[in-house]
């Protein structure tokens, strides 16, 4: 047994001072005077939090390791003040739609995990008969696409293929997690390819709502869990607000990008910060932050979608041709954090949207917060460490973000996994701490 002591301990959900007492993998307690023979660590006033979950990370392996792997994405996690991570079904090759596929990522990640990772399944046309299968074997829901998935063996899902998921995806107490958008036909500005606003137009707020709108409908009609994944349009709020109110089971997420980013301040030619549904405009990025304050969006995960460089053709700047996605899982914390700062938001509502509304999605009650008896998954933090973000901050396989450059707030100075150090001032463990997490549903 050991401690760690700090005038800033956000435990059962509110800032404390004292020692948090860790006992093997587990928490055991927050205590103010240790015995005598406690070896007890004392941090100052560095924060000491759980460690963030982010459910919605595209880790690309096995068949895509050119643009990202177990290795590179779990040591990033780890920067981000994430410990855990659930792994999305694309762009890895294959996709994670059968159970061969699946076994095909289990084999693929041996001594490679340096964050905990568990595995989403796949939701696509006419493979609805696997699905059953995937829950089974431990995966935490299924994913599905309403448009093209930008990977030809991830199609798009019909609502029949929809509605149908759902009900199995119900029998299991599972979510499912939609990418909601539906493509129409677009008359757009005779503007070129490098232009922003041309590519912003390309996707507007309505294919976002006609997607919710559906969405919602089904989540009635099924009563199955509904989970609106990177919410970009702050116009489809009332219609959320209103399917809560009804007491539906819907959750929504968004992301760092529409929380730190605006339209506005893109330059044209700029694709690093392409990606679907796009980057709106400031007005909208305030509503969004109302919005999170006040609970109506759930929580905040990266959707760390990187490739290669050569596919943001950061030569030509053409947001036609390039790779959507946004790299950013080693910078989760330090984003949140400087935004929310600005806006008056505490260390609190960091712990709450980073790690406690996420683990609360994929039914992890060990991990998430700090209390008696939870899992010993710790990040230490100083939310007034300034610094602008160069290579040296990032773990992922490629260096390629929108942020390099930006001065931020808040830098991760230590990761824990189960009472283990897994990550101290820019040094990983040479032995990788992080566990494959295995769903355990209902009984169907």
């Amino acid at each position: 047994m050991w401690g760690l002591r700090s005038k800033r301990i956000i435990y059962q959900d509110s800032v404390q001072s004292g020692i948090l007492l860790v006992d093997g993998e587990r928490i055991l307690d927050l205590i103010q005077e240790p015995p005598a023979d406690l070896l007890v660590e004392d941090v100052g006033e560095t924060v000491i939090m759980a460690g963030g979950v982010d459910t919605h990370v595209h880790i690309n392996e096995p068949g895509r390791t050119t643009w990202e792997g177990f290795e590179t994405a779990t040591k990033a996690a780890l920067l981000g003040g994430i410990t855990t991570l659930i792994d999305m079904p694309l762009n890895s090759s294959p996709v994670t739609t059968t159970s061969a596929a699946f076994s095909a990522k289990k084999a693929s990640y041996e001594g490679k995990l340096y964050a905990h990772t568990g595995f989403w399944a796949g939701v696509i046309p006419h493979h609805l008969h696997e699905l059953a299968a995937l829950l089974e074997a431990g995966t935490f829901g299924g994913k599905a696409f309403l448009c093209d998935s930008g990977i030809d063996e991830f199609p798009a899902a019909d609502w029949e293929t929809t509605r149908q998921a759902l009900q199995i995806l119900k029998r299991f107490d599972a979510p499912l997690l939609a990418h909601a958008e539906i493509a129409r036909p677009l008359e757009l500005p005779d503007l070129s390819a490098r232009s922003y606003q041309r590519f912003l137009r390309s996707r507007p707020p309505a294919w976002e709502l006609e997607a919710i709108a559906g969405l919602i409908d089904l989540c009635r009609s099924t009563r199955a869990h509904v989970h609106i994944v990177h919410l970009s349009t702050a116009e489809a709020l009332p219609m959320i607000a209103a399917a809560k109110e009804e007491g539906l089971p819907l959750t929504v997420e968004t992301c760092p990008h529409y929380l730190c980013l605006y339209a506005e301040a893109i330059p044209d030619g700029a694709t690093l910060y392409k990606c679907a549904p796009p980057i709106r405009e400031d007005a909208n990025r305030e509503a969004l932050w109302k919005a999170l304050g006040g609970g109506l969006i759930d929580f905040v995960v990266s959707d760390h979608s990187p490739c290669p460089p050569s596919l943001k053709c950061l030569d030509t700047g053409s947001f036609a041709e390039a790779w959507g996605g946004i790299s950013s899982l080693d910078l989760s914390l330090s984003l949140l954090w400087t935004e929310a700062q600005k806006r008056g938001f505490g260390i609190e509502h960091i712990a709450r949207w980073l790690a406690k509304g996420p683990a609360a999605l994929v039914k992890l009650p060990q991990k998430g917060s700090l209390a008696p008896q939870k899992d010993a998954d710790l990040i230490l933090w100083e939310p007034e460490t300034a610094f602008t973000v160069g290579v040296e901050h990032l773990g992922s396989r490629h260096k390629c973000t929108p942020y390099l450059g930006m001065p931020l707030k808040g830098r991760v100075q230590a990761a824990y996994l189960k009472g283990q150090l897994a990550y101290q001032r820019g040094v990983w463990k040479a032995h990788p701490h992080g566990e494959a997490l295995f769903a355990q549903h209902s009984t169907p």
